[in-house]
């Protein structure tokens, strides 16, 4: 994957006076506010970013909550900090049909290359099937959506196989509802369980942790026999919230010999949790978390509305407390892979993931929005008349009351750490073989992976010759 310029040398161009007379090329401004800002390269490690402009059209349509023009937001802010000079910059390409068929279905797959948004058939037939409707509907372009959000993450995640990034982000991704064979909540591609595909074939251990105010259901589900992913989900859950799962109970499949037995944990909430009661929460189940699995890799979803304010969100965390979650976890210096996810008020989407791309690059930037920010007045629609410049950390304003007692919180913590306990320590992994109950796993690849583990393991390979099978080969839970 080449590194890409084109992105931002549109937006370095000649800006003019209201009179006509010449100021500050976009560029010099943009050099003054790295100079302000201090931003440099990080010392030690590496931040690659991945996007792509052609993501940013797309159009769910005028009343539906999902709004690509977010990651437009988004890019604009941190373009006009500079913060893009800090990291290496990567044009993503679209993901091949082959590369999304390690996970999803072929037939999935060609229904959403195929069908059109005027398509009669989308009610009644193979729609219905897939979970076409109103959250998930059919428009202009949705495959070319598709395809490039998840090659955004797959390039990303190669990025940290291959050692050339240390820290790699891509806003456009963490759709993390989407199934093996059907769309749903606004998701069509699982571009996270693509992405941890690939981490699976360099590292032993992955951590998934979700900060989205959904459950990540459709990680947890594509990843439940297994130990060699952990998916810790924080999230709002009632019974009816969409999309209804992630009880505290749910923690992998109920049979104790299964491998992926008390690997999926959820933290379920109540209404109104803020920051310090989501720091301490999140602060000592994550660190207890990576203290028992050891994980190589660290996938973190960073979904936005848990956000205060947020259209659809219940929560009322600030700008900040989110980004002490990015914080926390880049602590560890492990290798970690930053999705985005939900979020449905574009601006303070734009002002979130602007400001956790500086906690990636250790920047401390000023919190008056830069004066050449392209699309400004999208970001100043809610300014506070009080404050006089538009900021990157407004206040934002609690919709509901706090539902979560200390008492609750302290016991889903001991809850957590008691299925921690079982997990008996990380998993030993020989690394040649990846398991076959991962779905997706090209079939020339686990060829190959075979005949590597019967050249290298004697034993294993007699256990075939006498044909019983390996433990857990025929389990069916």
């Amino acid at each position: 994957m080449v590194r890409s310029s084109g992105i931002v040398q549109n937006y370095y161009e000649h800006a003019q006076q209201e009179g006509g007379g010449p100021t500050l090329t976009v560029d010099e401004k943009v050099r003054n506010e790295i100079a302000r800002n201090g931003i440099v390269r990080p010392q030690g490690y590496t931040v690659s970013w991945h996007s792509n402009p052609d993501i940013e059209p797309h159009h769910f349509g005028r009343a539906h909550p999902m709004k690509p023009f977010r990651l437009t937001l988004t890019n604009s802010l941190v373009k006009a900090y500079g913060m893009r000079t800090a990291m290496d910059d990567y044009k993503s390409r679209a993901a091949t049909k082959e590369e999304m068929a390690e996970f999803h279905e072929e037939d999935f797959l060609d229904f959403l290359q195929r069908v059109l948004p005027e398509d009669d058939g989308i009610d009644t037939g193979s729609g219905l099937q897939y979970n076409i409707g109103q959250d998930c509907p059919i428009f202009d372009g949705l495959y070319e959506y598709c395809s490039l959000y998840a090659g955004a993450s797959i390039d990303a995640a190669r990025k940290l196989c291959n050692n050339q990034s240390q820290i790699a982000i891509n806003w456009s991704g963490g759709l993390h509802h989407a199934k093996k064979s059907e769309a749903s909540g606004f998701c069509y591609i699982n571009d996270i369980v693509l992405g941890i595909l690939q981490l699976l074939r360099y590292y032993p251990r992955v951590l998934y942790i979700d900060i989205d105010v959904h459950h990540g259901d459709g990680v947890e589900e594509a990843f439940w026999s297994t130990d060699r992913v952990m998916t810790v989900s924080f999230h709002k859950y009632d019974g009816h919230f969409f999309p209804g799962t992630g009880p505290v109970s749910t923690t992998g499949p109920p049979n104790p010999l299964n491998p992926g037995a008390h690997h999926s944990l959820n933290v379920p909430l109540n209404d109104g949790i803020g920051d310090e009661d989501y720091k301490l929460l999140f602060e000592e189940i994550v660190g207890a978390c990576i203290d028992s699995y050891r994980p190589s890799v660290i996938v973190l979803q960073c979904g936005a509305d848990s956000l205060a304010s947020d259209r659809l969100g219940m929560f009322n965390l600030n700008i900040r407390g989110h980004g002490a979650c990015v914080e926390y976890v880049k602590r560890f210096h492990l290798p970690l892979l930053i999705l985005g996810g939900g979020g449905y008020t574009p601006r303070n989407v734009a002002r979130l993931w602007t400001y956790e791309t500086s906690v990636c690059i250790g920047a401390q930037l000023n919190v008056a929005l830069p004066a050449h920010t392209e699309f400004l007045n999208h970001l100043t629609k809610d300014s506070d008349p009080k404050v006089p410049f538009p900021t990157l950390i407004p206040p934002l304003i609690p919709k509901y009351a706090n539902a979560n007692t200390p008492e609750y919180l302290r016991g889903l913590v001991t809850s957590i750490k008691e299925q921690l306990r079982y997990q008996k320590g990380a998993p030993s992994v020989q690394m040649q073989h990846i398991p076959p109950d991962i779905l997706g796993i090209r079939e020339d690849v686990d060829m190959q992976i075979e005949d590597m583990k019967m050249e290298s393991d004697e034993g294993w390979r007699r256990e075939k010759e006498r044909a019983m099978g390996i433990r857990g080969e025929m389990y069916i839970d």
